[in-house]
């Protein structure tokens, strides 16, 4: 399923989790769009698309001639809304999946 996503909605959910995680702290800068192309082994249209995101969720600032820096509170916004996404997209799919494998909670958190 993922492996149709978009590359650029890939790079943006591993930009969340590195902001949610800390390694991209708030107020701290982001990579640049260069940096992170060759990192990532991307098209750098690709990673400028993928931040463009953050700033239109107003997520990130810009200061023309210096980077791109992580606003205040983006992690607690990114962390609620992978949570909702979870809960509404992905959980009833996993669910449902436990149900036909006569799966448990308990269950898995025996698992390790």
């Amino acid at each position: 399923m993922s492996q149709s996503r978009p590359v650029y909605l890939k790079l943006r959910d591993q930009i969340a989790a590195a902001i949610i995680e800390g390694q991209y702290p708030e107020g701290k800068m982001l990579p640049s769009v260069r940096a992170l192309a060759a990192e990532q082994g991307a098209n750098p249209l690709t990673v400028a698309k993928a931040y463009q995101q953050f700033q239109n969720d107003g997520l990130v600032e810009v200061q023309r001639g210096v980077g791109m820096y992580v606003v205040k509170g983006a992690a607690e916004q990114l962390l609620r809304r992978e949570r909702e996404h979870f809960l509404r997209e992905e959980w009833p799919e996993i669910r449902a999946r436990m149900e036909r494998l006569g799966l448990d909670l308990t269950e898995l958190a025996e698992c390790n």
